[in-house]
């Protein structure tokens, strides 16, 4: 097998591993009437606090219109409110409400149950080495 075969096979490999545990993780998200965006947001809000939009996106990886339409479904739903700055209307702050809190309380131990038991087989060692060469991955993006 050449370099370029196997690297294929890996990417092959890491995009089915990557769509079973997506499968998994969204189950009970989908069930709550979110996604795993509005999770991503309403989870950065819970841990982080409040941020700005663009900090969102920035930080998420989730395109600037994406991340707009993400938080205004959000604020619809009554998880989500915006504090527009005084002194500058562009920017604004999201911030997670107790509905949002509570939302996020129900969902993250399911949610988090959920992807454990999809790396339950791996050895501590063993998901430290997964962890280490993914990272490894993601650096060279930077």
């Amino acid at each position: 097998m050449s370099v370029q075969e196997r690297d294929l096979h890996l990417y092959k490999s890491l995009m089915t591993a990557s769509k079973i545990l997506n499968d998994k993780a969204r189950t009970h998200i989908k069930n709550q009437g979110l996604t795993f965006e509005n999770l991503l947001v309403i989870e950065c809000l819970f841990e982080h606090g409040p941020h700005y939009i663009q900090t969102l996106s920035e930080k998420l990886m989730i395109p600037s219109g994406s991340i707009t339409y993400i938080v205004n479904k959000l604020e619809k739903k009554g998880l989500v409110r915006r504090e527009i700055q005084a002194d500058n209307k562009r920017f604004c702050k999201a911030i997670l409400t107790d509905e949002g809190k509570s939302v996020f309380n129900e969902i993250h131990p399911v949610y988090t149950k959920d992807i454990s038991e999809a790396f339950a087989h791996l050895s501590g060692s063993e998901k430290s080495a997964l962890e280490d060469l993914l990272n490894i991955i993601c650096e060279e993006k930077n």
